[in-house]
């Protein structure tokens, strides 16, 4: 990240909470006075080839020296912490991922936690934006089948086995991931993760299962599009990304649903499923040494296709990008208006994606029903409470890996929105020429609580080690988030809002009883102010 404290930013070169971190953290602290470079990206660790060798690795390749270091973890682009920079001792002590690097590309992480019972899961560099428009859905598709049966075990006889273990399985597909995960007691993970590889692998799909399924996927489709928060972001993505992968909802539209065949999710699982898109993780009571035997002979067999894209070179292939616009589902018998206001932001690796998740927390949400009222700092919020129509208001931060979202989503009675826009608009706008510093730590805080309450249990543990995996290509050191969240200065924050959000082009959305809400070109001239 440039800019500010941003520019002098350096990262741990080993895994948080070991000796050579602290004296890391002291060294770069010392040689900060020599730090010029721009701020440095996230992602450093390409992913593997789908010809990897098997390598172990808990953290990268550590070069001579303090700069060589430092080079290891953030490449050519690190510099050092500011002059006196400190990390609280708290954050250096955490659990050690161990990665490696199966020769077929797979990778396999473990995070140990001694607690009787461990996760286990795969999470796939695959989701609805590497669909073509006639296959749309395939990956939610597949989410459904897997657990319909295999060559080797009927859907009866794996819902009854994992029934009987104690255990529990679940999947969920993202625009760029797909995840299938479960968990059991200690005594059950190699008996879970026997089972996994088999779904995976040897799913059967069956004419049959994938007419049951449509059904099954059918009656999802129209209850997810009773939900108004649901549709109004599907629409703001069919918007802001129209002509784009990314425009493509999840579920795929109804007549792809309904098209599509066991052939296009053969084809979708051969040319995505691939060992170099693939990260298998343990989280919980879990032995690295015994995990990677295993899922070796398991997972060891999958062919790698050496013609086969990896996610990055599809996402370079068909690149996204905002388009200022709007849609707008009027229906003027509704109780409220929801809506959604949408800048185009950066992908996950990005310099400034830290910058985001920061202003995010300091923006905050409001409810009016809420107990806090108007018993809050945040000048959004106080504004919001004075605006008699306006009920709920949150901001949203989504990434991906070339673009991303942010904005507010408001849901507000349907008379007087342009006052509701004023005051959302008018704090967005306002953080280009004003910060409050109070509020600004208050909010950086608040972002650490999140997230270290995020990865509270082993199914979140995992699920952010494999999606750190995939989007960073290492696990990233929980002193190093803190790190980069604490250089996110006022400056910082001025330089961001000036980037993406000053005089820059909105995507809107909107849904219920929005015969009230100010046309688009009103919605852009409140991006920029002439009075400071």
């Amino acid at each position: 990240m440039a800019g500010g404290a941003l520019g002098r930013l350096a990262s741990m070169a080993v895994a948080a909470g070991t000796p050579a971190s602290r004296r890391l953290l002291a060294s770069a602290a010392a040689a900060a006075a020599a730090a010029t470079a721009p701020g440095a990206r996230l992602a450093t660790t390409p992913p593997p080839a789908a010809t990897a060798t098997s390598t172990a690795a808990v953290a990268p390749k550590k070069k001579a020296g303090i700069a060589g270091a430092i080079r290891s973890a953030f490449g050519d682009a690190a510099s050092p912490l500011p002059p006196g920079y400190t990390v609280d001792e708290q954050f250096l002590h955490e659990t050690p991922t161990h990665v490696t690097t199966l020769s077929n590309g797979l990778r396999v992480a473990t995070e140990r936690h001694p607690v009787g019972a461990a996760t286990v899961g795969v999470w796939v560099d695959a989701g609805s934006r590497f669909e073509t428009e006639d296959t749309n859905g395939a990956a939610h598709f597949l989410e459904h089948l897997v657990f319909k049966g295999t060559a080797t075990m009927s859907q009866r006889s794996l819902e009854t086995t994992v029934e009987n273990m104690g255990a529990n399985f679940n999947a969920y597909t993202s625009r760029e991931q797909t995840a299938y995960f479960g968990r059991a007691v200690t005594a059950h993970v190699p008996a879970l993760t026997n089972i996994l590889a088999d779904i995976l692998l040897n799913s059967e799909m069956s004419p049959a299962s994938v007419e049951r399924e449509r059904d099954v996927i059918m009656q999802e489709y129209a209850e997810v599009n009773k939900l108004p928060e649901e549709e109004l972001f599907d629409n703001l993505h069919a918007t802001a990304f129209q002509g784009t992968p990314l425009a493509q909802t999840i579920l795929g539209s109804e007549d792809c649903i309904r098209s599509l065949q066991r052939p296009d999710l053969r084809a979708y699982v051969k040319r995505h499923y691939q060992p170099h898109r693939m990260v298998l993780v343990g989280a919980g009571d879990v032995d690295h040494d015994t995990f990677v035997t295993q899922a070796d002979k398991l997972f060891g067999g999958m062919r790698s296709d050496p013609a086969a894209e990896s996610a990055a070179q599809l996402v370079a292939a068909r690149p996204c990008f905002l388009t200022g616009s709007d849609m707008r589902v009027r229906d003027d018998y509704a109780a409220d208006a929801h809506f959604a206001i949408a800048f185009e932001s950066c992908g996950w690796a990005h310099p400034d994606a830290v910058a985001f998740m920061v202003l995010e927390s300091l923006l905050g949400g409001w409810d009016r029903y809420a107990t806090t009222g108007d018993v809050v700092s945040s000048r959004l919020a106080n504004g919001l409470h004075a605006t008699p129509s306006a009920k709920r208001v949150g901001p949203f931060n989504t990434s991906y890996a070339d673009t991303g979202l942010f904005g507010l989503y408001a849901v507000a009675a349907p008379h007087d929105l342009d006052d509701v826009v004023s005051v959302m608009m008018g704090e967005l706008v306002r953080f280009y020429t004003s910060v409050d510093e109070r509020a600004l730590a208050g909010a950086k805080m608040a972002l650490k609580t999140r997230m270290m309450a995020a990865a509270d249990g082993s199914t979140a543990a995992a699920e952010e080690t494999a999606r750190q995996l995939l989007v960073f290509g290492r696990k990233v050191p929980l002193a190093e988030w803190v790190a980069r969240i604490d250089a996110v200065d006022a400056a910082a924050v001025k330089r961001l809002v000036g980037k993406y959000i000053w005089d820059r082009e909105v995507a809107v959305s909107a849904l219920g009883n929005v015969s009230g809400l100010p046309d688009l070109t009103w919605i852009r001239r409140r991006t920029f102010s002439t009075l400071y």
